[in-house]
């Protein structure tokens, strides 16, 4: 009977003691993906920040060429504002869609002033912007995954438990809200 009152009390002391380890383990899991998340929306805040800061030097750039584009610049300064005014992932979402979309309608203006195109100020610039936008784009998947990882494991059992007590919320994608910038690019010859 005395061996049976030891391996009660083994049991009894050895399962609390795996169950507290498992829920420090998932734990610790959630709170470095949770981090990861944070750490790959950092990335897209400072590619975000420099394209924000690119954009007036282009503009100005551009204006002492294209007098007569005012609802141009006008467009594209608002919508860097709401860009740089975005508080959350959706709206910086739908608000970087609108200024990627004032920028694209920036630079079909400018095929219209050859001399501004061959203005070796506004290349650099421009160059420098499309190696920005491309950063951009890497950081926006870098999160995006990140952002997978981490919903997959506050959603999956047994780590929703374990979430859910500790209070952990699903993250949201940065997706394209502009639906010109889901279509397909058209390639005729």
């Amino acid at each position: 009977m005395s061996m049976l009152l030891v391996i009660f009390v083994l049991v009894l002391l050895v399962v609390p003691a795996l169950l507290i380890v498992f829920v420090i383990g998932i734990y610790n899991a959630l709170i470095r993906l949770r981090n990861q998340v944070n750490n790959a929306w950092s990335q897209i805040d400072v590619q975000l920040k420099r394209r924000h800061d690119l954009i007036p030097n282009l503009v100005e750039t551009a204006k002492g060429y294209m007098k007569h584009e005012r609802g141009t610049f006008e467009a594209i300064t608002n919508a860097r504002s709401q860009a740089m005014g975005a508080t959350n992932v959706a709206d910086s979402s739908k608000a970087e869609g609108a200024l990627g979309e004032a920028l694209s309608k920036f630079m079909l203006v400018v095929e219209n002033y050859p001399d501004l195109k061959a203005n070796q100020n506004f290349l650099s610039l421009q160059e420098e912007l499309t190696s920005t936008e491309n950063k951009i784009a890497f950081s926006r998947q870098n999160y995006n995954d990140q952002v997978l990882f981490f919903n997959n494991k506050i959603q999956m059992f047994p780590s929703n438990i374990i979430a859910g007590m500790f209070k952990f919320i699903k993250r949201d994608f940065f997706e394209i809200e502009i639906a010109a910038e889901r279509e397909v690019p058209k390639v005729s010859f």
